[in-house]
């Protein structure tokens, strides 16, 4: 499909959350696209260093930083959206975005594109975001693995087998077939063994020091709580599927109500897909680098196909 065939469709707008970084990201954007230029510009004069080349050119290790990853792929996002807005308009092409959604940390970037927040409200608060919860992985270490091939229930007894040894939870129902737990190392080492003594196909631990969307984040999530009082917020001009309740949110009270467990409670991108699909979408535009929600959508729903930057680039 091209940016024609979406002229005029019902479309959703995703995008995907941290672990998507990847240095270089952005720079042909940056090149070549006014548009997605003044976005990277703007995030550097609010943060007061250059985010542009930590994108650009890391290196990687800065870069996945989880307070320099979270707001360098919002950047990264909301630019390929302007690239992509500026360009439909001047091929006299309709977007009609009905609804967004992002994977934890892309529901803030699905907040600004629905015009609910300010980019750059936004961008100060996923930098603070990010800090606190390196700072929770700090003071109460753990992490994250990978399920893949096991049934839900399954996993579900592996986890409460398992949380004899320490805090151990369901972090992330990506797909069917593809869950991450996530918890105290203890307890989640022995979960991995778990699950592959009870049939999992694959466990895999992620790269991170964190236990994102597990009861470890309850301090981080506290503290960022009192900085979203403080953040104004607007009713979403389309409606944002939130991770917490896949359920479509339309009011500043609901966007409240959704961030203030944001980093503790689970992330449930197979409903919020579902949802999506329910609400009529033809099409998903995966706004990030990679194409890592359209992988995971094929295999929640393939009526609805999920279509990248990749696949809308022409020239201008």
């Amino acid at each position: 499909m091209t940016l024609q065939d979406i002229d005029g469709k019902r479309i959703g707008l995703i995008f995907p959350g941290q672990g998507s970084q990847t240095v270089g990201m952005g720079k042909d954007l940056y090149e070549r696209s006014e548009e997605a230029r003044a976005v990277f510009d703007a995030a550097d004069a609010t943060l007061g260093f250059s985010l542009s080349t930590l994108c650009f050119e890391g290196p990687a290790e800065t870069l996945e930083g989880t307070h320099n990853a979270q707001p360098a792929l919002l950047t990264m996002s909301i630019a390929a959206l302007s690239d992509l807005r500026a360009r439909a308009s001047e091929a006299g092409v309709t977007l009609s975005p009905i609804v967004t959604a992002g994977h934890s940390l892309g529901e803030f970037t699905a907040l600004v594109a629905a015009n609910a927040i300010d980019f750059t409200d936004a961008l100060i608060l996923v930098r603070e975001r990010g800090r606190l919860m390196k700072e929770a992985g700090d003071e109460r270490p753990g992490g994250m693995a990978a399920v893949i091939g096991m049934d839900d229930a399954a996993l579900e007894q592996v986890v409460q087998d398992a949380g004899s040894l320490g805090i151990i939870r369901i972090a992330n129902a990506n797909c069917p077939g593809q869950t991450v737990i996530s918890g105290e190392i203890a307890a989640l080492e022995r979960a991995a063994e778990l699950a592959q003594e009870r049939g999992a196909r694959k466990v895999a631990r992620l790269g991170v020091s964190i236990a994102s969307h597990s009861p470890l984040m309850e301090g981080a999530s506290r503290q960022l709580g009192e900085l979203l009082a403080s953040v104004t917020f607007r009713d979403p001009e389309i409606p944002v599927v939130g991770n917490v309740s896949a359920a479509p949110i339309t009011t500043v009270d609901g966007i409240r109500e959704e961030l203030r467990h944001h980093m503790e409670r689970p992330v449930n991108w197979t409903g919020s897909v579902t949802t999506m699909v329910g609400m009529g979408v033809e099409a998903l535009v995966e706004l990030g680098p990679g194409n890592v929600l359209a992988g995971l959508n094929r295999r929640i729903d393939r009526s609805v196909p999920t279509l990248g930057i990749k696949d809308l680039q022409e020239p201008r």
